[in-house]
């Protein structure tokens, strides 16, 4: 699937143990998703600080979903770390003038493509509601 001219960059941070095997399984059961969407094979999310998601942004990634193992991830205390981190970029996006809603924490299991599609088609449909990078920037 080709992505359309106007369609913006999605970042997907999926984790090695669980998301990423998700976003396999989507694969594997040939359905389809929007093409606008990179996936990066993650150990764990919590190990990219605050500025890489806001160096993304500036290099003109549209959104980012991260895509975590969620409680049950096999690091003890990622998951906790990785919202409180999240929260802190969120509060860095709104000084800027960044709409939070073009990053999203969510749980994606090993099995859960309906679920990975769901939040690929969502992330799109805010990004369209956003219109292009820059135009939620405060003037």
């Amino acid at each position: 699937m080709a992505v359309q001219g106007n369609q913006q960059k999605i970042l997907i941070l999926a984790t090695d143990t669980c998301a990423y095997p998700g976003a396999n399984a989507v694969g594997q059961a040939h359905m389809s998703y929007p093409a606008n969407t990179y996936i990066l094979r993650v150990r764990s999310p919590v190990l990219f600080p605050e500025k890489f998601y806001l160096d993304c942004f500036a290099k003109g990634i549209g959104g980012i979903i991260i895509m975590s193992c969620g409680e049950e991830c096999p690091y003890e205390g990622a998951y906790e770390a990785l919202a409180a981190r999240v929260d802190r970029v969120y509060k860095m996006m709104r000084e800027k003038g960044l709409d939070i809603k073009r990053l999203r924490l969510t749980a994606i299991c090993t099995v859960c493509t309906r679920a990975f599609i769901n939040e690929v088609n969502n992330m799109n449909a805010v990004l369209d509601e956003l219109g292009p990078l820059g135009s939620d920037q405060a003037a």
